[in-house]
């Protein structure tokens, strides 16, 4: 693995945070070689496609643009030159339980009339709130997301006492909304973003205010080839810096000796030494699966772990132009769905779900005169009893889709079904190695967030790094960019320090 003495690192998982990690070191003259159990790139940012039928099986929206543009800019690349990039407006379409709509635009005129026949005087609180969330947004980016808090100190900071009151992080997201809105279809309307850090609104800081916000303000865009053309375009600079992948290729244990890391074994029984190893693999998957069992596996354990999705990939042979690319069905019930996904980990009695139309925006996502579709559930994380009925829940979760998709007047979809392809909790752990089948990795409750998540070294092996969803700064294909950033930037500090 090392060649004339080049510093040689391994990276376990050709995630995102993976393989940008990979490109920051190759591109740093590092010898680099990511290995990766599943036969492609991408992690739970994942593509299949069956029968012409394409399908981002991970994230479906491209949200937080002036992260992916710093990030690229970072690895010596232009994102409007490598993605062929359309903004989504209206963003969303949502849906409440007497089927009345609310279009999430850009466009404040229409925002104005819509929410003003909703609430009156609630386009003002909608106006305070992007107010907040533009502080919000700007703060965290430059004080929580883009730093890399290696001691206490550097965290726990006077300089840091102001964000206490200035990112509202002891107040809870929902609560905060009363300041803005009394209708809670507006309360629930600028909340449900928590649910791509696997939170609930009731429970997330107020501090995430800046995700309806940077929505709103900078877009949410669809990459022309869907979500995966990320992977493919940082595979592609990876390798032009000279990093080696081998996919198929799963680990079987990190090998130790003493306070440092050696090499990982593959579970074919090959061993590969390495100077330092980089980790992108689900983060409590690595300490309990890994690394010799120790205390900090126990901790991990215990740890808050984020909500799941059970998800529906439908080839459909006949189009429904009437479907926009992004619906979002909101029960009134907000909290009670909330409460039995994080709480009793089921699915609720009337889910809250998402679906998605690539085709809308990309008639190459499916075959001439069909559809592509895709349906998302919110539902618990595994429990560790295993006494979760999954056939039945995904049933449940089916037949709520179709209800959902009949109120809107679709009422033949299950008639022109070509093929199902779905994913539950026990999917996502035995396809990703999730741990507890968690989408989101550790949950982002405050007790999880900045120097109080896992951080991106181990704190006993000094050469064994982590990257992606479970660690700093948190989940998400943006996030983990600024993760990959962030652990290359040490790891290539800390080995010049040894040299």
């Amino acid at each position: 693995m090392n060649v004339m003495g080049t510093p040689s690192v391994i990276v376990i998982g050709a995630g995102i945070g993976g393989i940008a990690t990979a490109a920051h070191l190759a591109q740093q003259g590092l010898q680099v070689t990511v290995v990766e159990k599943n036969a492609r790139p991408g992690g739970r940012c994942d593509r299949f496609v069956r029968e012409g039928h394409h399908f981002d099986a991970g994230p479906t929206l491209f949200v937080m643009p002036l992260v992916y543009e710093a990030e690229f800019a970072a690895l010596g690349a232009s994102m409007p030159d490598l993605l062929d990039l359309q903004r989504v407006d209206p963003t969303y379409h949502l849906v409440f339980d007497d089927n009345s709509r609310l279009a999430l635009t850009s466009d404040m005129k229409h925002m104005q009339e819509q929410l003003e026949g909703i609430e009156p005087g609630s386009f003002q609180g909608l106006l305070r709130y992007l107010d907040e969330g533009y502080r919000h947004y700007h703060l965290a980016m430059e004080r929580l997301v883009n730093r890399d808090f290696r001691t206490a100190t550097n965290f726990f900071s006077l300089g840091n006492i102001p964000l206490l009151f200035q990112l509202k992080p002891l107040a809870k997201h929902y609560d905060n909304m009363s300041h803005y809105f009394n209708h809670p279809r507006l309360k629930a309307a600028f909340t449900f973003q928590d649910v791509y850090m696997g939170l609930s609104p009731f429970e997330a800081p107020a501090t995430f205010s800046m995700m309806p916000y940077t929505e709103m303000a900078h877009g949410v865009w669809y990459p022309k080839g869907g979500l995966y053309r990320v992977v493919e375009v940082l595979v592609k600079i990876a390798q032009a810096a000279g990093v080696t992948f081998a996919f198929g290729t799963a680990v079987a244990e990190i090998m130790v000796k003493g306070s440092a890391v050696t090499g990982v074994m593959l579970e074919d029984g090959r061993c590969l030494q390495a100077t330092a190893i980089v980790a992108n693999a689900d983060l409590p998957y690595v300490y309990q699966n890994l690394l010799p069992s120790d205390g900090a596996a126990q901790q991990m354990k215990r740890k808050r772990y984020s909500c799941s999705v059970v998800s529906f990939f439908w080839g459909v042979d006949k189009p429904y132009p009437e479907l926009p690319p992004h619906t979002l069905f909101l029960a009134d019930d907000y909290r009670g769905n909330f409460d039995s996904i994080i709480k009793e980990l089921t699915l609720p009695q009337n889910p809250s779900l998402y679906i998605h139309a690539p085709a809308r925006l990309d008639a190459s996502m499916a075959p001439p005169g069909e559809e592509t579709l895709i349906a998302i559930v919110p539902v618990g994380h595994l429990d560790d009893a295993g006494e979760q009925d999954w056939p039945q829940i995904r049933h449940r979760a089916r037949q709520a889709v179709f209800k959902r998709l009949a109120s809107v007047g679709i009422h033949d979809l299950q008639e022109h079904l070509k093929f199902e392809v779905n994913y539950t909790p026990l999917s996502w752990r035995k396809r990703y190695n999730l741990a507890k089948g968690a989408t989101h990795g550790l949950g982002h409750t405050l007790t999880q967030l900045g120097y109080l998540r896992p951080g991106n070294r181990h704190k006993h092996y000094r050469n064994l790094y982590f990257v992606g969803a479970s660690t700093h700064p948190g989940t998400g294909v943006p996030t983990a960019l600024v993760s990959a950033r962030l652990t290359a930037v040490r790891l290539l500090e800390e080995m010049d320090g040894c040299g």
